[in-house]
């Protein structure tokens, strides 16, 4: 294979890439420090090392000896629909899936629905935004940007709107002024379920950079108290960043070990509890994370999942709401847990959200309303 300027930069990243941190945000430190590679040449370098990622057991077959230079050559020389009719490729590298999830999702969904769904996880994840309320209508964003790009309003959530293809988004001016924040419709579902009304006092236990926090922020309409807590400093940081341009005003950070935290034990109204998991339900987003999954993971992650819920259920109420969230599609994370929930501790199951992912579709995530009563 005479050796393209591209994939140069392919070879280069996947030697410096080492699989511990996330692979789009390493991919996108490397562009950033390499300026000579333009706008397309980064397009060509991204979608060829995304592909030789999110397909790795699939190339596990044809070059069993990992070979990144073999690897791009396999890549160049046939489309992934062609390769995985090659009769070296196992059924599971076929759908681009350990033998460990390929398993499992077909013992959680049948043979049929389980091969579907692992066929929208290799496929492209679509586009969507979150209109903000304290700053515009849904109607008027759509009407902004009449003419300027193909969208269209989701049917699942009042407040998204979905980009036929993908766009410079964080580049455009209202993104800056606070209009609108990147987010899958799936997840916006997940928000919606937190029915905010001015005066409530909320806790977003586990918010990350807060993306669920902004959607729920308009529904209090500028009164109450919003509060986002996660052990990630650094993403508390990120989520000031994106509360100020969003226009938040009722929210407050509470980091690990604030004051705050003990002051609001029983006193809130609603609590999310946006979980840890596998992330099964995004891996188009993140076909990195498909590598790492495995039975002592998933075990791992059920028992943190009931602690933390359960540490975050005592800032509930009596007679208040608590969200159990993730953006896994395994059983054991999700319907699992509500039953171990019910078993075990003072809750009534109010409904459940199940959003498995959809080629063109949203991304998939799993969500339970419990009401807190009376002890048991």
């Amino acid at each position: 294979m005479k050796q393209s300027f591209c994939d140069t930069h392919t070879l280069a990243f996947l030697k410096s890439w080492t699989g511990t941190r996330p692979l789009d945000l390493c991919l996108s430190e490397y562009f950033r420090s390499h300026k000579s590679l333009g706008a397309n040449d980064r397009r060509k370098v991204g979608e060829a090392i995304y592909v030789l990622v999110r397909w790795k057991s699939l190339f596990d077959c044809l070059e069993p000896f990992n070979s990144s230079f073999k690897r791009l050559s396999l890549y160049h020389q046939k489309s992934i629909e062609e390769w995985r009719k090659d009769p070296r490729v196992e059924e599971a590298a076929r759908f681009g899936l350990s033998p460990f999830l390929f398993k499992k999702i077909l013992t959680a969904y049948g043979p049929d629905n389980g091969r579907e769904l692992a066929e929208a996880l290799n496929t492209t994840a679509p586009t969507a935004v979150r209109a903000n309320l304290l700053k515009i209508t849904r109607e008027e964003l759509l009407q902004k940007w009449e003419g300027r790009f193909s969208i269209s309003p989701s049917l699942r959530s009042p407040t998204a709107l979905l980009f036929s293809k993908r766009e410079p988004l964080f580049a455009l001016p209202e993104f800056k002024e606070g209009l609108f924040e990147v987010q899958d419709e799936g997840s916006q579902c997940i928000a919606d379920l937190i029915e905010a009304k001015s005066g409530d006092r909320i806790l977003d236990y586990c918010s990350g950079s807060g993306g669920k926090s902004l959607a729920i922020a308009p529904g209090m309409k500028g009164k109450g108290e919003l509060y986002l807590h996660d052990i990630r400093t650094s993403s508390l940081d990120e989520a000031k960043r994106r509360l100020r341009r969003a226009g938040v005003q009722n929210a407050q950070l509470l980091p690990p070990d604030h004051p705050t935290l003990s002051k609001l034990l029983g006193k809130m109204d609603w609590v999310l509890v946006d979980a840890p998991c596998t992330g099964t339900g995004t891996l188009r987003r993140n076909p990195d994370m498909k590598w790492k999954i495995d039975a002592p993971m998933v075990e791992r992650l059920v028992e943190e999942q009931r602690k933390i819920f359960t540490q975050a259920l005592r800032y509930l109420k009596p007679e208040g709401k608590i969200v159990y969230a993730t953006c896994s599609i395994l059983p054991e994370e999700n319907r699992s847990q509500v039953e171990f929930f019910l078993h075990t501790l003072p809750l009534v199951l109010e409904r459940e959200l199940h959003l498995l992912p959809e080629i063109g579709g949203c991304d998939g995530f799993f969500a339970a309303v419990f009401r807190k009563c009376g002890k048991r």
